[in-house]
């Protein structure tokens, strides 16, 4: 794909020197998800592990509102009717979009204002760094719909960013978690006034556009492989990618700019 001439169809996409925003834009009824919109953004993740252009992705939404999860029109009422084939197939689309988001190389920053809740919530969940406003009310309510929490990922992910026994609450009971309660939890990395907040993450994306892109995007692949390696596997592994860092030419621009004592300028190769 060419970041700077992508145009999808069900969401905004703005991409300026290596930085793509994707924004949820259906602000009228909170963001929410259609099938076709889950399997666009699913594909866009897929497409960007080979899109070099892009060094950093923010994930936001419209209108005050991040994303108020899976369309109660276009998504609930056609799954009420639905074989458990057809049923199967499309709770496999929606784990499909975690594990792109997961497996691109980018590191997503979600910049959540708002209502954030079900696959929204997953979306935030599964972003790599998370900044939130005041106003965010962040909820797993798949319980609350009569639908188990295991949703897209939940269950592996949602523990190991927050612990098991605040997870279970928010999965067992589906209730909204505050902004400052995400944030003394682990949830989210910082909570920022409403007016800053995109400001905010854009710093946080330029901030990760000058580093070492190879590198990062090694890092994002280690923290994914390493869930389930024993600690041994994983040592070597973390040698490997590190062995494989240090023939990159931005580990050589480090230790020249030391030695020269400057602030080394990184170019991802």
């Amino acid at each position: 794909m060419q970041a700077e001439t992508y145009s999808p169809e069900h969401f905004l996409w703005q991409f300026d020197n290596g930085v793509a925003t994707i924004t949820l834009n259906r602000p009228d009824r909170k963001n929410p998800l259609t099938f076709e919109s889950y399997a666009e953004l699913r594909d866009l993740y897929r497409e960007l592990v080979y899109c070099r252009d892009v060094k950093a992705l923010i994930l936001t939404g419209a209108g005050g509102n991040f994303s108020s999860g899976g369309d109660v029109h276009d998504i609930i009422g056609p799954l009420v009717e639905m074989d458990m084939p057809q049923l199967l197939d499309f709770t496999r689309m929606t784990g499909d979009l975690v594990k792109a988001m997961r497996a691109c190389p980018q590191p997503i920053i979600a910049a959540i204002d708002g209502v954030c809740v079900g696959a929204g919530a997953i979306m935030a969940m599964s972003s790599d760094l998370r900044i939130a406003t005041p106003e965010a009310k962040t909820a797993f309510l798949f319980n609350r719909v009569g639908l188990a929490g295991c949703d897209m990922g939940a269950c592996a992910i949602l523990p190991r960013i927050i612990g098991q026994g605040r997870a279970s609450e928010l999965l067992f009971f589906g209730r909204s978690m505050s902004a400052e309660e995400g944030l003394n939890w682990g949830f989210f990395n910082a909570v920022i006034e409403a007016g800053a907040l995109m400001d905010e993450a854009r710093k946080w994306a330029e901030r990760i556009n000058a580093g070492p892109n190879f590198a990062n995007a090694m890092t994002k692949n280690q923290l994914n492989m390493e869930w389930d390696m024993s600690l041994e596997a994983a040592i070597e592994a973390e040698a490997q990618a590190q062995a494989i860092c240090m023939q990159t030419r931005d580990f050589e621009r480090a230790y020249r700019a030391f030695v020269a004592k400057e602030k080394p300028v990184f170019e991802g190769d």
